[in-house]
């Protein structure tokens, strides 16, 4: 994207850098990272990155700033996971977008997603910063948004932490240490000095949650939420508690959200970055030219479910009780604009978003991909893929 920092960069590149680079993230995460890293971080114009940025706070307010959407999006919130207590606005925001090239030239940013849940807050620095070192590239090099590193570290932590005492904070998933995304979990713990805790192992007394440490039950006052119900559902895990119950605690990114802001939302969008989607038991007739739309499932994991170019098989093999669960998006051919050694790639920019006294936009992440899917799992076979970090000057 930034020929003066990309050029270099390729010519420079070496597997035994790539392979130091990545021994010392994994050294930094106290892990392995399990998913696939890209080889290379991202250079984009900080111009192109503020509207892609600008965009983002645009749909969002768009969406909590209208009660009659509030209204409407009740009912994309499941019965059993109607949480008490909803806070008047998400905490953590993160909206992503591919980048599509116009006659003249110019790139564009074109809605992808958005989801009002936790992204990789901790990871994303640590990965960031790891690209520089290791490569040894421009100490100018930047990754968040009008804040230096200190500053976004106290933000994370007021979002995270609150006004709490941090003992008695926790990030809650489902099996922690078999999740792929374990390393931001570590991360978390340093930054923000909470645990990570089994959210089986949550034990119920009356109305509060509490968690063991050393063999005593510590209260839990606010949950870094990271469980997502899909995987929940998936899964059929018991609980020890129900979503229903009305507990005495506080929800860092309360889990209502994950289903107000997400492929839900696109549908009731209007702007100039989001294409056109209906929901499919609401769309007269479908459109021809199938290789131009993308059926999606409303609420899946990683990507399962979608459908590129459906067909009439496809469409009517969705019970019609269902089909109020899926959309039928116009599909964007993004541009592929990062060069790289295998051809150009594509770049999947996720703006993530924290939400205290505004909606702030702290930095990018990046998928790299060279398949219809950008997810990282979708193109693990692939090299200069995969997740990566949006660098500017």
């Amino acid at each position: 994207m930034i020929p003066e920092l990309r050029q270099p960069f390729n010519a420079n590149y070496t597997p035994k850098k790539y392979e130091k680079f990545l021994r010392q993230l994994n050294r930094e995460c106290g892990t392995k990272v399990e998913f696939r890293v890209s080889e290379t971080p991202c250079f984009f114009p900080k111009p192109l990155l503020d509207t892609m940025a600008r965009y983002g706070e645009e749909l969002v307010h768009q969406l909590v700033d209208s009660p009659e959407y509030r209204v409407k999006s009740e009912s994309s919130i499941p019965a059993a996971f109607n949480v008490p207590r909803e806070d008047a606005r998400p905490l953590f925001v993160q909206v992503d977008f591919g980048l599509i090239r116009d006659e003249a030239g110019q790139l564009h940013p074109r809605l992808v997603e958005l989801q009002a849940f936790p992204s990789l807050y901790a990871y994303q620095p640590a990965v960031s910063r790891q690209y520089i070192q290791s490569y040894r590239l421009s100490p100018q090099l930047k990754l968040f948004f009008g804040m230096d590193e200190e500053g976004y570290a106290a933000m994370l932590r007021r979002a995270v932490v609150g006004d709490h005492d941090p003992k008695n904070v926790v990030l809650l998933e489902i099996d922690p240490q078999h999740q792929k995304t374990l390393p931001d979990f570590l991360l978390t713990e340093r930054m923000c000095s909470i645990r990570t805790v089994d959210i089986t192992q949550v034990v119920k007394q009356g109305r509060r949650l509490h968690y063991r440490q050393n063999g005593k039950l510590a209260p839990i006052e606010r949950i870094y939420n990271r469980t997502i119900v899909d995987e929940l559902v998936r899964k059929q895990v018991q609980l020890p508690f129900d979503y229903r119950d009305d507990l005495e605690v506080e929800w860092a990114g309360h889990p209502n959200w994950y289903f107000r802001i997400s492929k839900f939302s696109i549908p009731f969008l209007q702007h100039e970055c989001v294409p056109r989607t209906w929901f499919l038991d609401r769309l007269e007739r479908v459109p021809d030219e199938r290789e131009n739309y993308v059926l999606k499932p409303l609420y899946s994991f990683a990507g399962a479910g979608i459908v590129f170019a459906p067909t009439d098989a496809d469409l009517q093999g969705i019970p019609h009780s269902l089909r109020s669960q899926y959309i039928l998006q116009e599909r964007m051919h993004f541009t592929a604009v990062i060069e790289t050694p295998h051809g150009p790639t594509q770049a999947e920019v996720r703006i993530m978003y924290i939400w205290l006294d505004k909606l702030t936009p702290v930095m990018g992440l990046v998928r790299m991909g060279r398949g219809k899917m950008m997810g990282v799992d979708h193109n693990r076979n692939l090299e200069w893929v995969g997740g990566s970090a949006a660098l500017y000057l």
